[in-house]
Parts: structure tokens; C-alpha cells; sequence
């Protein structure tokens, strides 16, 4: 008998694993299961393949397993298997292997062949170019000798990390939709890893696997429809076989949440909404019915602790953005979650803005460190707000350690008892224009923040910024902006630049150097045991900075276009690179206000440059 023939005949007995709580029977044909998401007491529905459409894609796959074998062998050879313990010890790994190098989110590498007395010999080994004209804020990702690169419009590139060599490209069919209702340019921040699977979250809103090694679509899952609010630019996150994303589409009134997947089939395995609902925890914080389209989006990569099993994952803004018509804290937008990573279950929270009017989104990195304060030791989490406040939170219990500004805020005016209180007189209203620092875009924005152990110090990627802001009419109808205020970013008047690297002591929370910038600082950073600090400039050059003092060690020739992108860092053979993508973009030249003439003439396209020494 064939492979196939078996296949038929046995037809009858397959079944779809997905974890749920309640569903009817799955006999062949087409049924839809209704499963309850544990602990959240709401429900989704999710559709169960037809058998037949289940049975041609095995065949199919059968069918290019078979031709593909010997090449994939090939390759194979030259591709480590991406395992739960290597993610588990990625810190020490030679590679790259996730969004910032590992769980605790430090973007901190141990490499020390690259350092203070030889970082002024790097140069350029290895470029790529790509001719997308918007912004490039993804890391490069790195396993053994294959590099994994993300570029606006969702194409994934694989590299070979020493050559450049092109080993397969995928571009992911958008069919018209997916762009509509994107907040702040078209980007992607990178991809996951896992077994022989790489992992890309979409702007159309599905999780795509490929195979590393040769770009086949593995599987592929949507979350939402495209273009009724919903996208996604984050790096998926991979825990424990779970492949964990979160949605965008604040600014479009979308009811947003985090959502973990099975990585070997795509099978929902849970789903938390950022936005609680009546009769849930915090589900009193809104008005009637407004939590249905509240936003939160959760668009960033989030971090993991595994002495404590908990998964930690910022969330955004709500909707609309003018305060005044959802009276209430909002919970659990601009706030901090302590998630059981197998259930999705809230452990505890901690809002760093509450009742939002300024668009303070709490989605940046929380990174775990260790830090003493007033002679006490703490396993914490630090997060540079957008609200311009430098938090460090007791990671065990979601308790305040302290709180100092990095730039200049207004409207979270202080703290009383742990929690953050607002200005009032700094609210806008439909008569009422404000002005506040900093602006909507954040004392520091998406860019991740790095913390060195040995320094103990954070660097901080920082705009000076503020704004004007009013009240303005809105109403909510899917896949339409959803605001209600006007607004200008202008230059914070007390300060004479726009934008900075500055490194912050985690242990007191206050500023250890400063590195000021004529124009805006809208690159991640990256720390290595080398004692440097890398992080890209708009002007189109990564630096190289003295960890302990901030001083300039070494300065790329300038590079196609200005830097949004985190950079990373990696070994292969005993040879140390630093990777960067350059191409400017994202939310400033869209939504900078007076800083958009500032920013005009920096040059478009992406451009990948690969370092090493001489």
C-alpha cells in the first residue's frame, strides 16, 4: 500500500490538537469548536480544518520532504537545533538567537574579543540592500552560520552570517490588506526561533513558521482580520514550545491581547485581553461596554523569569486617547503584566500611567536585573517609560523600588504609597489645550534599552520632547483612527537637543553619563563584556561608547541611511561581529511635528552592515 493510500485510510481517525477547555466532536469534515480560554471566561471561536484540506497539506508536505531530503540534509549540518535549553541559556550562546539575546531582555553579550583598547579596528566585512523605501527597526538573529533579517512589509531574508550569501527569501502575501491600519510605519521587528522553525508575527495578523534552512511555510495561523484595527510588528517570543505574540491597534480602537500558540502546529493555546472586561479583574476600571474597543495593545516583545515561572509583557495605550470619555483607571492598559505563562492568568500588574490622556504606551521592554537600593538587594525589572520616568519594580511582587525621571515629565506628576498620580491641570479637554513633556512619542519610545551586569548600568536611548494637545471629536467604527485629540510634538524648551544616549545607574536610578544628540536617538542599544555600549545614530553611523564613561571609542563611516534598528552580536568560528540595519523610518517622520523638518533629509532604503576587526 502507498504512503498516500494509508493516509486515506486512516483519514477518519485524525484529529486536531489544540488545547481547549470544551469543544464539540471532531469528526472529518468541517466543524467549528468553541473553546473557552482558561481563566479569562470569554470565548472565541476557532475553525478546524476540513480533513481533505488537511490531507492535501500533509501530502504536499510528504511530497517536498522527499525532494527536498538531500538538500535539507546539506543544510542541515550547518544548522543547530534550536532547543528549550539553548533558549533557556541563550546569554551564553554564540549566537543571537532571540529578540534581546535572552528571557531577561538585557541585550547584553559576554563576548569580549571586541573591546575597549581594539574597537577603533572594526570595519565593514559584509553588507546587504534591500530597496524598501520605509523604516528598518529589526535585530538581527543569529544561529550558528545563518543570520535571520526582517525588512518593512514583512520579507524575511536568511543570510549566511559570514558571507552575506542570500541562502532564501520569503515574502509574505498581504493580497491588498494589512497596511491600512498600521500605526507608524509598515516595519517588523525580527523573528523567533525554534527547532529547525523560524517564526514571523505579520502586519496582517498571522504567525507564520518557515523551515530555517530552506523558507517553506511550515504553518501559518491568523488572529485577526486585516484592516479592522488590528496588526502585528513585534519578534514573537518562544517559551516552552509556545510561540507568544502580541496584537497592535490602539490608535483604531481594536481590543488587544496577548496570545500563545503551539510552535509544531499553530493551535490556539491561550489568549489574554489587554483590556478586562465586567465580572474580571479590573473589569470595573471602565465605562460600560468601552472596554470592547480600549486598545491596549501589546506590540512589543515581552521577558521571562524562570525562577518565578512568569512571563512579564508591557501594554499600550487606551482608546480612544482623550481621556475624558472613559472615566477610570482603564486596567490593564499602559501597565506592566505578570503573566503564568501556560494559562495566560494574571500573577499581578502594575499601571505606570493611569487613565491615560497622552498616549504614554507602557509596551517597552521590562528587563530583569539585579539592583541594591538603600542597601537592599532586589530581583527587579527596570522599564524606561514613555512617560518619561526610569521604573525599577520588584519582580516577585509587582511593588514600586523607585521611580526618577530621564527626561523631562509632567504629566505623571510624583508617586504616593508605590503608585503614579497625574496632573490634572495637564489633562486636555474639547475647550482645553495643554502643553506637557514629554510628547505622545515618549521620553524614549519602542528602542530597546541594555543593561550591563558588571556596570550596572542601563542605557537609555532618550527623546526631549513635548507637546500641544487638545480635545478633538471621534467616534469609534472599526479600522478607523480612533483619538479624539489633536496634537504638535515640539522640542522640550529646557533642553538644547532632541534626543540622547544616556546610561543610567540601576542601583539608584539616577543618570551616569550622557551622550546629547541635535537630532532625535531613535536606535536601540546593545552592551557586551567587551565594555562597550553600540547603539546607531539618524545621521547613519553606530557608535561604539565606553561603558563606564560614555566616551566615543570608534564611529562607523556613514552608513545609506539614518539607524531605528537595535543592533546584535555574535560569534561564529571564534570570531566576534556586530551587526546593524540601517534605514530610517518608523513613527518620527509621520508623527514628529516639528521635528519632521529636522528629519526630512535623512536618506531612505535598508541596508544591512556587518562588523568585525581587522
Amino acid at each position: 500500500m502507498t504512503m498516500f493510500a494509508r493516509l486515506l485510510r486512516n483519514a477518519s481517525a485524525w484529529h486536531v490538537p489544540c488545547r481547549i477547555v470544551a469543544c464539540d466532536g471532531l469528526p472529518v469534515g468541517y466543524r467549528t469548536c468553541r473553546a473557552r480560554q482558561q481563566y479569562s471566561g470569554e470565548y472565541s471561536t476557532m475553525k478546524v480544518n476540513q480533513t481533505k484540506h488537511r490531507l492535501s497539506r500533509l501530502w504536499l508536505g510528504v511530497s517536498l520532504a522527499v525532494a527536498l531530503a538531500p538538500a535539507t540534509a546539506a543544510l542541515a549540518a550547518g544548522y543547530p537545533q534550536v532547543t528549550n535549553a539553548r533558549l533557556a541559556a541563550a546569554q551564553n550562546d554564540n549566537g543571537w538567537l532571540m529578540f534581546r539575546r535572552d528571557y531577561a531582555g538585557r541585550s547584553y553579550a559576554p563576548f569580549k574579543q571586541i573591546n575597549t583598547a581594539n574597537v577603533n579596528t572594526l570595519h565593514e566585512v559584509w553588507s546587504y540592500q534591500s530597496h524598501l523605501k520605509q523604516g528598518y527597526e529589526s535585530t538581527p538573529i543569529v544561529n550558528g552560520q545563518y543570520m535571520f533579517i526582517t525588512t518593512p512589509k514583512d520579507h524575511l531574508i536568511a543570510l549566511n552570517a559570514v558571507t552575506g550569501k542570500v541562502l532564501w527569501k520569503y515574502v509574505k502575501p498581504m493580497k491588498g490588506v494589512g497596511f491600512k491600519t498600521v500605526c507608524c510605519d509598515v516595519v517588523n521587528r525580527g523573528v523567533a526561533l525554534y527547532g529547525d522553525n523560524v517564526y514571523m508575527a505579520t502586519l496582517d495578523n498571522y504567525v507564520v513558521a518557515l523551515n530555517a534552512m530552506t523558507g517553506k511555510v511550515v504553518w501559518q495561523r491568523e488572529l485577526k482580520p486585516a484592516d479592522v484595527g488590528y496588526a502585528m510588528t513585534l519578534a514573537p517570543m518562544i517559551l516552552k514550545g509556545m510561540v507568544i505574540v502580541g496584537e497592535s491597534g490602539g490608535e483604531y480602537g481594536a481590543r488587544d491581547f496577548i496570545q500563545a500558540l503551539d510552535a509544531k502546529t499553530g493551535a490556539l493555546l491561550w489568549r489574554r485581553w489587554t483590556t478586562a472586561a465586567p465580572g474580571h479583574l479590573g473589569g470595573n476600571t471602565w465605562p460600560k461596554g468601552m472596554y470592547k474597543h480600549g486598545g491596549g495593545s501589546a506590540w512589543l516583545t515581552g521577558t521571562y523569569d524562570a525562577s518565578t515561572n512568569t512571563l512579564f509583557w508591557g501594554v499600550g495605550n487606551p482608546s480612544p486617547w482623550l481621556a475624558k470619555l472613559r472615566p477610570g483607571l482603564n486596567l490593564f492598559t499602559d501597565s506592566l503584566l505578570a503573566l503564568d505563562p501556560s494559562t495566560g492568568k494574571i500573577k499581578w500588574y502594575y499601571q505606570y500611567t493611569p487613565h491615560d490622556s497622552w498616549d504614554y504606551d507602557g509596551v517597552n521592554t521590562p528587563v530583569l536585573t539585579s539592583l541594591s537600593y538603600h542597601g537592599k538587594e532586589y530581583k527587579a525589572i527596570v522599564h524606561a517609560d514613555r512617560n518619561g520616568w526610569f521604573y525599577a519594580i520588584n519582580r516577585v511582587n509587582g511593588k514600586l523600588i523607585y521611580a526618577e525621571p530621564f527626561t523631562r515629565a509632567t504629566s505623571v506628576e510624583g508617586f504616593k504609597d508605590g503608585l503614579p498620580y497625574t496632573n490634572n491641570a495637564l489633562r486636555p479637554t474639547m475647550t482645553k489645550q495643554i502643553f506637557t513633556c514629554p510628547s505622545f512619542l515618549g521620553g524614549k519610545n519602542w528602542w530597546p534599552i541594555s543593561v550591563d551586569p558588571q556596570t550596572h548600568m542601563a542605557y537609555v536611548p532618550t527623546m526631549h520632547t513635548c507637546m500641544t494637545m487638545k480635545g478633538a471629536p471621534t467616534f469609534y467604527h472599526a479600522g478607523l483612527p480612533y483619538l479624539g485629540e489633536s496634537f504638535e510634538v515640539v522640542h522640550d524648551p529646557a533642553d538644547h537637543s532632541w534626543g540622547a544616549l544616556q546610561a543610567i545607574n540601576v542601583d539608584t536610578g539616577r543618570q551616569a553619563w550622557n551622550h546629547d544628540s541635535a537630532l532625535p536617538w531613535d536606535a536601540g542599544a546593545m552592551s557586551t563584556a567587551g565594555g562597550l555600549v553600540f547603539s546607531g545614530s539618524a545621521r547613519g553611523h553606530l557608535y561604539a561608547f565606553d561603558a563606564q564613561t560614555g566616551k566615543i571609542l570608534w564611529r562607523s563611516p556613514k552608513l545609506s541611511s539614518g539607524i531605528i534598528a537595535p543592533p546584535s552580536t555574535f560569534m561564529v568560528n571564534g570570531k566576534q561581529y556586530v551587526a546593524i540595519l540601517a534605514g530610517w523610518g518608523g513613527g518620527t517622520p509621520i508623527w514628529g511635528g516639528k521635528m519632521v523638518p529636522v528629519v526630512k533629509s535623512i536618506p531612505r532604503g535598508g541596508h544591512l552592515y556587518v562588523f568585525a576587526l581587522r
